[in-house]
């Protein structure tokens, strides 16, 4: 993998990467105005979890038609957010991000009128990762050796990011679907650097903290080995395992495993990210052909946080529809946001079997 690191005419970042050595020299001859990141994370006591306000976005842009994509790559007369011509695989700090890492590390304060409510700056970086220079393709539809140079700079990304001052976590991600809320069509996943531990790890740290407290065994063990010897394995081979989980929260949701435990996407040998190459573009294929129109989607990467809980964490992806049957798509109404109690419209086994009978 190549990797060429570029500026962009407000001084944000653009990194090429690609299979081989390629010149990429060119010059973004925008007149932009300086990035403003304005975002702030406060702290919620009762929770007890870090929220980001970032109310600038409000202004970032929504579903452009494909002729005025900004991640498409410039043409004459109409430059884009990426000079070059073509691209393989490209990186860009986001403009309209929500966290940076140029704020102000000032002493924390407290949000107005709440001396509970702990205010900080917006510190991180969030960036686009753009899989293609093909608007109109989707990532079920790239290539191997393609996804291959994805996985390996979700890699690249990670162990950069994760080497920031203040940063805590990397989320590597990818929303697909209008219905998820995506603003861009163009086929994109995002990479954030979070100041803190979002809750769900957290929160997964602290079972398998306290199921080896109880048991000696390791919690992401003991549910690989039970899921991968059940009923709802969806495909397996001998470097990964993608199940539904008994305990699925999501109409069609798929966990994907590695064989080894490794804590992070970095830590994947070459033969795990040959093989994680094909299972996902076997697993987004599935999504894309249950229906009759592809599914919406959110690809999360739950990776170990960069200084606490390494050694017991297990990398895993959660991939995950909104989708519960042609039409109709599972909203997140009272029980679910109001009370985080999740009520599902489908049995996990039933998803799994229908999953596994998916040919295209």
């Amino acid at each position: 993998m190549f990797r060429t690191r570029r500026a962009l005419a407000d001084g944000r970042e653009i990194l090429y990467f690609d299979a081989r050595a390629v010149a990429r020299d060119a010059v973004d001859g925008r007149d932009l105005p300086a990035v403003a990141t304005r975002s702030q994370r406060r702290f919620d006591p009762l929770l007890g979890e870090w929220v980001v306000v970032a109310a600038h976005r409000q202004t970032r842009t929504f579903l452009p038609p494909a002729d005025q994509c900004p991640l498409c790559p410039s043409r004459p007369g109409r430059p884009t957010e990426v000079p070059e011509s073509d691209y393989q695989v490209v990186v860009l700090e986001n403009r309209f991000a929500s966290l940076a890492t140029d704020v102000d590390r000032d002493v924390p304060t407290a949000a107005p009128g709440n001396p509970l409510a702990e205010r900080r700056p917006g510190l991180g970086r969030c960036e686009v990762v753009c899989f293609t220079s093909e608007h109109d393709r989707d990532f079920a539809q790239l290539d191997r050796d393609r996804t291959r140079l994805v996985v390996d700079v979700w890699a690249e990304r990670t162990a950069e990011l994760s080497a920031l001052e203040g940063v805590e976590h990397v989320f590597c991600f990818e929303n697909h679907g209008e219905e998820i809320g995506v603003t861009l069509d163009h086929p994109h996943g995002q990479v954030y650097a979070y100041p803190f531990v979002p809750p769900r790890v957290e929160r997964v740290l602290t079972s398998a903290r306290r199921h080896r407290a109880a048991t000696g065994r390791g919690l992401f063990a003991d549910v690989l080995a039970a899921e991968r010897s059940g009923p709802r394995v969806v495909a397996a081979d001998e470097h990964w395992t993608a199940f539904v989980p008994a305990a699925a929260r999501w109409p069609y949701e798929v966990q994907l495993f590695p064989t080894r435990q490794v804590p992070d996407l970095p830590a994947l040998d070459d033969a795990e990210r040959d093989a994680l190459a094909e299972v996902y573009l076997d697993l987004l294929g599935r999504f894309a052909h249950r229906f009759d129109t592809p599914m919406p989607y959110i690809a999360s990467w739950n990776q170990a946080p960069v200084h606490e809980g390494r050694e017991e964490w297990w990398l895993h992806l959660q991939l995950f529809s909104l989708r519960r049957a042609p039409g109709k798509l599972k909203y997140l109404a009272g029980s679910e946001s109001g009370m985080g109690a999740f009520i599902t419209d489908t049995d996990p086994e039933d998803v799994a079997e229908q999953l596994r009978a998916v040919t295209w």
